[in-house]
Parts: structure tokens; sequence; C-alpha cells
């Protein structure tokens, strides 16, 4: 008995740093890292080149690294915001110059024989620099929600030059996320993407143009502290936007149009810009309800997706493992998401519940893109699926994220 005692009390004092830490959640993204791995070593079975075993090196060193970060106190990270916008920066310009190039992109800087993407870790920083102004200020008046777009205006700016398309819309995600979350006014949250909707609707139905318009009016008139000039504003910037998305529209070239619409029709260019959803279609179809089985699936065995590993990595769990095994891969995720409302709910304060709230918007919307592209409800944006997609940046960035909110829920009891 004594001696049950005593393995009892070392075990306490090993857990100790890390008492309040949500092991589900952390377990939670070790599965479907494992799981990965599996689906990459599967999508790479029959090619020369296999790397797979680096997703579960680099998943083990993101490991390490959140066990690390959750025993630190996060309340630290607001005191070098700044620095840590500043370094964010500095990487993303740092690409521009000594970066390489590959696939039509320049984000990668080469560290031995390792590929740096600072596009990943300034996910990272963003929500770093938004939580703490958002703490300090927070986003109920017209002044705080400008503040956090002028901060996330640059970074955005320079992961959109790249060109990173995919990773500059995650910027946008995190940031109307974190703005809800910092007490925003969801009228202004619309009002602030509704530009985007209008340049769509333009180009597709006119009279849908007319009424989206009429209802920005309406919103900026309830929710602006001017109402006359908000609502005529309002309805302006919609008016002027459909234009200037028809001018620019005007001004693409056939195959860059073919990009933002050909998943709607693939099979308009069946051997070019539509092949990998049409691949990625079959390859789900013909995993029916319980799938083909572990390395016997036609399409991912034969390698008729290109770069399966990676982007289209849910096409491979959806002909192995079929409908069944794409719904467990969405539960998990949705647990994890969970546990993420729950840490940020729990938050002893608001930067915490910020953080967790920023990292919740990245990953909710790399989930949904990631699997509407694969399925063909979405343009290919080249977004990876967390902890699935092969992606060593984005692997390690994904633990230090966790890492972060778990240092939140291991500290929301404890006094500063």
């Amino acid at each position: 008995m004594l001696r049950k005692l005593q393995i009892r009390s070392h075990w306490k004092s090993l857990l100790a740093p890390w008492k309040q830490v949500d092991w589900l959640l952390l377990a939670l993204s070790v599965g479907v890292t494992i799981f990965g791995g599996i689906m990459i070593r599967s999508a790479e079975l029959n090619q020369a080149v296999t790397d797979w075993w680096q997703h579960w090196l680099f998943g083990g060193i993101g490991l390490a690294l959140a066990l690390f970060i959750a025993r630190c106190r996060y309340e630290n990270l607001m005191q070098w915001h700044w620095i840590t916008y500043a370094i964010t920066n500095l990487s993303l310009i740092a690409v521009m110059v000594v970066g390489y190039s590959a696939k039509g992109a320049q984000r990668w800087i080469t560290i031995g024989s390792f590929n740096l993407q600072p596009s990943e870790f300034a996910k990272l920083g963003v929500i770093i620099t938004l939580a703490a102004l958002l703490h300090q200020k927070t986003a109920a008046t017209i002044p705080g929600v400008l503040r956090a777009l002028a901060v996330t205006a640059l970074p955005w700016a320079l992961v959109f030059l790249q060109p990173d398309l995919g990773t500059s819309l995650v910027f946008g995600a995190i940031t109307l996320g974190m703005l809800y979350w910092g007490n925003a006014n969801p009228g202004w949250l619309l009002l602030l993407i509704s530009p985007i909707v209008a340049a769509i609707l333009f180009n597709l139905f006119l009279p849908a143009w007319f009424i989206w318009a009429a209802a920005m009016g309406a919103i900026a008139w309830l929710t602006l502290p001017w109402r006359w000039l908000g609502a005529i504003g309002g309805i302006a910037v919609n008016f002027l936007a459909g234009e200037l998305g028809h001018i620019l529209w005007g001004l693409l070239k056939d195959y860059q149009k073919d990009r933002l619409i050909l998943f709607l029709n693939p099979e308009k260019d069946p051997l070019g810009g539509g092949y990998h959803l049409i691949q990625s279609r079959i390859a789900i179809g013909a995993g029916e309800l319980w799938g083909q089985g572990l390395y016997h699936g036609t399409q991912t065995q034969l390698n008729f997706i290109p770069e399966q590993h990676t982007d289209f990595i849910f096409s491979a769990v959806g002909e192995e493992f079929g409908f069944v095994g794409c719904l467990v891969v969405l539960f998990a995720f949705w647990l994890i998401c969970l546990r993420l409302i729950f840490i940020a709910q729990n938050a002893k304060d608001n930067f915490g519940s910020l953080l967790a709230s920023g990292v919740l918007s990245m990953l909710v919307f790399q989930v949904i893109v990631n699997i509407s592209m694969t399925i063909g409800l979405a343009p290919v944006t080249g977004i990876p699926l967390p902890w699935v997609s092969y992606g060593r940046s984005a692997l390690v960035t994904n633990f230090i994220a966790i890492g972060i909110v778990e240092s939140v829920a291991n500290y929301r009891q404890q006094k500063f």
C-alpha cells in the first residue's frame, strides 16, 4: 500500500506543471496527427520518394513544443506582442527577399534541409497581436475595430503578395472571428465582408446585387452611429464594389478565371485545372459507405490525384475509409473545436479567451475550406487539412497553437 501511495505521489508531482491541461484536446490532436501519417503513407505508397515518416517526426516535435508551452504562462505573450508582430512581418519580408519559388509562389525559406514557411507561423503572430490589442481595448467601438484591421492589414498584404491566397483568407477568418469574440457588433462584421459578396453577386445575378446593397444600407443605418451617412456609405461601397469586381474580372486571364470558378464545372477542363477535383470526387464517391480499405483505394494507390498527400488528403480518407471514416474525422475536429470553445469560455481573462478564439477561427476555417474544395464546394485554394495534410510548418504551427490554448486552460484558475 505504501508503495502504491509513493508511485501515485510521484506521478502527481510529475504532472503538477500540467495539472489543468485539457488532455482530451491534446489527445485528439495527437490522434488526428497519427491518422494523418497513415493516410499520407497510403497516398505515397507507390511513389519513388516517400516522406510520410516526417509527418510523425515533426508531429512529435510539435507535441513536445505544445507540452512545453502549456506549462509556461500565456500572459507573458502580452508583454511581447509588438515584438511578435515585428518578427512576423520581418519573416514575411524575408521570404520576398531570400525565399525560393515553387508552383508560382514564393513562400519558403530554406534552412538546411528544412523548408520553412513563415506564413504559417504568421497566423500565430496575428492571433497573439490581435488578442493583446482587443484585451486592451475591445471591439465594441469602431476605433477598436479599425485598429485591429489596421494591424492585420500589413501581414495580410505581405502574404497576399507572395502570392498565397489561401493563407491570406485564413488571416481574414482569424480577424473576423476574434473581432466577434471581442464584442464587435455582428452587423459591422457583415458590412466588412459585404463588398466581396457584392462583387460576386454583380457578376452572377444583378437583381440580387441590388437587394444586397439595399440590405447593407439598412444594416449600416441600424448599427453605425451616423445613421444617414452610414446607410448612404454602405449602399455606395457595395455598388462600387460590384462595379469594381466586374472591371477586375474583365482584366483577368482565362486561366485565372478558371481557377476561381472551375470548381462549379470541372468537366470544362478535365485534363487541366479541373483534373484534381474530378479525380478527388471519383475517389470519395468510390469509397461509398465503408471505404475500399486502407491501401486499397484505386485512385489513391494508382496516383490519379497529384499531390494528394497535401491539399487533397481528405480524398484518400473518403476512398479508403468511406463515408463512415469521413464522419469520424469530422467528429474528431468537432470535438477539438468544442474543447477550444470551452477553454475560451472559461479563461480567466479576455486575453486568454481571445487566444483560444483565434485558434478556433483558424482551425474551423481551414477544415471547412479544405474539405469543401476536396468535394467540389469551393475553389482550390491550397489550404491544408490541420494535422492530416503533409506540411511540416503547418503541423508545427498547429501544435504550437494548441500549446498556447493549453496554457490558457492550465492557468485558468490561478492568479497573476
